[in-house]
């Protein structure tokens, strides 16, 4: 599994020693409620994120673009939160070939570009692969979310029936072309 480093981020696999710190992000009231459909709950203890951890790698072997980086910060060691990309099943479970890319950090590592910076590089990563594009999409009231995708210049596509998760969704969507002419 590749790494994959920025000016200050190294995007590289989850060890067991992050644990403690996914606990911390996962189990984080202003986190959780963010992620999946319907929104997960608090992660449990420190087997539930060892588990997680065993879960994330592991999905990388299923498929090359299904990818989870924990964010560290090359300055300090800590582990900011998780970047992402992975399949997209439709509601009804059939995969048509969509892909996402998302993202997660600790309260404590927000507001300083982070979410961007390790989204760029992910991107960057994914479209030398061979990805053609990729979809981003969140709760209506994830404003911060909304926001990394709207600094990273991803076309917007407006706020609409979301096809993976109940309800509607901001959608972004842009291709591999796209995105080399931004």
């Amino acid at each position: 599994m590749d790494s994959i480093r920025t000016e200050r981020l190294l995007l590289r696999p989850y060890v067991g020693a992050d644990a403690p710190r996914v606990l911390e992000v996962l189990s984080h009231p202003d986190v959780y409620p963010w992620l999946g459909d319907p929104p997960q709950h608090p992660m449990a203890d420190l087997d539930a994120a060892r588990a997680w951890i065993a879960r994330t790698n592991a999905r990388e072997k299923r498929g090359e673009f299904d990818i989870f980086r924990a964010i560290e910060v090359r300055e300090t060691g800590v582990v900011a939160g998780t970047v992402l990309v992975g399949p997209m099943n439709r509601k009804d479970g059939t995969f048509h070939g969509e892909h996402e890319i998302g993202w997660h950090l600790h309260p404590d590592s927000w507001g300083r570009g982070y979410a961007t910076e390790s989204a760029r590089a992910m991107l960057d990563h994914v479209f030398a692969l061979g990805l053609s594009d990729i979809w981003c999409g969140m709760f209506v009231q994830n404003h911060a979310s909304r926001a990394v995708a709207e600094r990273l210049g991803l076309p917007f596509l407006g706020i609409q029936p979301d096809p993976w998760y109940e309800g509607d969704s901001p959608l972004f969507h842009v291709t591999a072309e796209e995105w080399a002419a931004s």
